[in-house]
């Protein structure tokens, strides 16, 4: 959206033909104002509530095709909720600042991993597939945009908050050691970022939440979620390397005391050894039952300084963080995802 006018100290956005179209045809979710050349104003055209009929929808598309269809300000937590639930419109709209693309991204996976979540379904992998899939054509096309993700780091724990953390962190850590690699590689690694933790919801939910520590049968419960992680994938008929590398290597540690497969070393693949330490850094940097979320610059030196963990990727890290370095200012996404729920329900 871009600023065309402010009248009565009410700034005015430019919508598109795409947006539009993405809307009911008959009952847009926002008020529509056109621009009368003539008197050079903006003057409402829809409210909404109201239903349009044929004629109108054709004519509001024209004017819209003409570019001189606009949104209020005041409507913008409504425009971008309806971007989040069809996230792709975010690679329509040239006018979205890099800023609000990553937090609409955010936002979008978020609450497809919590539906996915919630009813472990190809159909819901599937909607989830597809937003993980946005966010790479976004980045693709501009590799820096990744820093916007991550100054957008979760800092409360639920699976969805941390699949996401995940994501953006595994993904920048891959993008700093792999200078060179295909489109294929990119979207695999992502979305095996994204997943690699899905088994816990196969996990008694009050072993996730559990402040004191847990019992043997309980860690043997817990440890039991990178088998389902993969048993998932596959009934969604996701097989690639990189995802089950991801699912399945993400606890296991250098000095071979992780799990499920005890490997140790060069024994683990470069994907598992990312995964392992962008899961550990999401977790230590969030607010969980059990545990005070670290600051970004002491969790990542204590991971650094961790020989359990690659120090490649966790020496990578450890230099992310630096006081006044690109990626020092962060963004308060839990804030944002909270007024994104209560406004949308």
């Amino acid at each position: 959206m871009s600023n065309a006018s402010t009248i009565n100290n009410e700034d005015y956005f430019q919508i598109n033909s795409e947006i539009l179209a993405s809307f009911s045809k008959h009952r847009p979710p926002l008020d529509l104002y056109v621009f009368r050349e003539d008197i050079c104003v903006l003057e409402p055209i829809f409210r909404k509530g109201g239903r349009l009929t044929d004629q109108q929808a054709e004519k509001i598309a024209e004017l819209c095709a003409a570019g001189n269809l606009f949104v209020a300000h005041s409507d913008q937590n409504v425009y971008k909720r309806h971007m989040v639930r069809q996230l792709d419109l975010v690679l329509l709209d040239p006018n979205l600042k890099e800023g609000e693309v990553a937090e609409l991204c955010i936002l979008g996976v978020t609450q497809c991993y919590n539906n996915y979540y919630e009813q472990p379904v190809p159909d819901m992998m599937e909607l989830l597939y597809r937003d993980v899939m946005v966010i790479t054509e976004y980045i693709w096309n501009d590799k820096h945009r990744i820093n916007s993700f991550m100054r957008r780091l979760y800092r409360k724990w639920s699976p969805a908050k941390h699949a996401v953390n995940t994501m953006i962190v595994g993904t920048w850590l891959w993008m700093q050691k792999e200078k060179e690699y295909a489109r294929k590689e990119f979207d695999r690694l992502m979305l095996a970022m994204t997943v690699h933790d899905v088994g816990m919801c196969k996990v008694p939910q009050f072993l996730l939440t559990k402040a004191s520590n847990l019992k043997p049968d309980e860690r043997d419960k817990m440890a039991q979620h990178t088998i389902s992680s993969v048993k998932l994938m596959q009934k969604s008929d996701l097989k690639f390397e990189e995802l089950i590398r991801a699912c399945f290597e993400h606890h296991e540690r250098m000095d071979g005391s992780g799990y499920p497969q005890h490997l140790k070393g060069n024994q683990i693949s470069s994907v598992g050894k990312i995964t392992a330490v962008a899961d550990s850094f999401a977790a230590m940097i969030t607010e969980r039952p059990y545990a005070k979320a670290k600051d970004f610059a002491v969790a990542a030196k204590e991971l650094y300084e961790n020989a359990k963990y690659d120090t490649v990727y966790s020496g990578l890290l450890s230099t992310a963080f630096v006081a006044g370095g690109p990626l020092s200012e962060h963004v308060d996404m839990d804030a944002k995802f909270d007024d994104f729920v209560s406004t949308s329900s």
